[in-house]
């Protein structure tokens, strides 16, 4: 029953899956063709009464939070596990009720996809570029620790940055001196320099941009 021909969808989209997963590691989890920033922003003609963005949508789907080649690898390998396995515990359903699986296992596979593309996306970040490069001079990120101490501090804080390559790198950063805004965790920021042991970045606001722009 494990290898019904009924299962050979789900064991076609595990095959796409671990493929994925393999191309990822050999091309270092790059994928440059794909424009991930979740913070990009979307011509949408927003309804009124909608309880949801095209944003949140894309959010949801773990767009944005991890490579998208990877993301893909999750939601395929999930896709066939769980399809396979509802397969072998339903006793191979036919009709409508295969369906339904098909339907149910890609629901289950995008919804733990989302929940597993950030984790994973960092792991598969930390073995792909080197982040001590300028490359992430200039991008945008997302404040991950409570906040961005100034560099006279002494401290540092977290940012999590997608970088020209579409990798999500975490960063520690630290505020220059002369900026006036303190980011907090969820508020975005942009890369302006990189120390020896950190980056410095400053609040995405018109007025640090432009004393920035002014320096």
């Amino acid at each position: 029953m494990l290898f019904h021909p009924t299962n050979l969808p789900y064991i076609i989209l595990l095959g796409i899956g671990i493929s994925l997963f393999l191309l990822v590691i050999f091309s270092g989890g790059l994928d440059n063709d794909a424009d991930l920033d979740a913070e990009a922003e979307l011509d949408v003609d927003a309804d009124a009464d909608a309880d949801f963005s095209a944003g949140d949508v894309l959010g949801w789907l773990g767009i944005g939070k991890a490579p998208l080649l990877l993301l893909l690898a999750i939601d395929f390998s999930l896709w066939g596990v769980a399809g396979w396995m509802l397969n072998v515990l339903l006793g191979i359903p036919k009709g409508i009720l295969s369906g339904f699986v098909l339907v149910g296992s890609m629901l289950v596979s995008l919804f733990l996809g989302s929940l597993i593309s950030q984790p994973l996306g960092k792991i598969f970040a930390s073995f792909g570029e080197d982040t001590s490069s300028d490359r992430l001079i200039g991008c945008l990120g997302t404040v991950s620790s409570s906040s961005i101490p100034t560099e006279d501090q002494g401290k540092i804080g977290q940012v999590d940055v997608i970088d020209p390559a579409s990798n999500l790198v975490t960063i520690n950063a630290t505020l220059p001196q002369w900026a006036t805004v303190i980011p907090r965790r969820g508020q975005e920021v942009i890369v302006i320099d990189r120390q020896p042991q950190n980056y410095l970045v400053i609040a995405n606001d018109r007025a640090e941009r432009e004393k920035w722009l002014a320096r």
